[in-house]
C-alpha cells in the first residue's frame, strides 16, 4: 500500500513442507477473505522458493505461513533468507501452528512480525495483519 491508493491488502497463505494439514490456513484465509482482503491461497506441500515466487508475482503486501509439522525453524528462516535475496523488505510475515514460545522468539529475531498459536483469533490475525500492513 506504498502507492498510497485504497487498493485491498494482498495477502499470500502458505503450507511450506511436508505438513498435510491445512485446515487453519484454510480458516485464515476465508477469514481474511471475509475481512476485505485478498487472499491468495498457495495449497499444500510449497517450497520455500515456490512461496517466495508467488509473494513477488502477487505483490504481496504480507505472507501467512501455516506449519504444525515441527519444521518452522528450518522452513521460516529459509523463506526470510530467500526474500531477502530478491530485495523483498516490505512484507509482513507472519507463521501460525504448533510452535513453542521459545521458537517464537527466535523466529521474531529471525524477521517475522509475529506467531499465532493454537487458540488465536481470526480476529486477532486480521488486526494484526490490517495494522502491520498500514504502518
Amino acid at each position: 500500500m506504498a502507492d498510497g491508493t485504497t487498493r485491498k491488502i494482498r495477502v499470500v497463505v502458505a503450507k511450506p513442507g511436508l505438513d498435510g494439514h491445512d485446515r487453519g490456513a484454510k480458516i485464515i484465509a476465508r477469514a481474511l477473505r471475509d475481512a476485505g482482503m485478498e487472499v491468495i491461497y498457495t495449497g499444500l506441500h510449497q517450497t520455500a522458493e515456490q512461496i517466495v515466487e508467488t509473494v513477488i508475482q502477487e505483490d504481496a503486501d504480507a505472507v501467512g505461513l501455516s506449519i504444525l509439522s515441527g519444521a518452522h525453524m528450518t522452513l521460516v528462516p529459509r523463506i526470510i533468507e530467500l526474500l531477502a535475496q530478491q530485495g523483498v523488505d516490505d512484507v509482513v510475515v507472519t507463521v501460525g501452528g504448533t510452535i513453542p514460545q521459545d521458537d517464537a522468539v527466535a523466529l521474531k529475531a529471525l524477521g517475522v512480525a509475529e506467531v499465532f498459536t493454537p487458540g488465536s483469533s481470526t480476529e486477532a490475525v486480521i488486526e494484526f495483519i490490517r495494522g502491520a500492513v498500514r504502518s
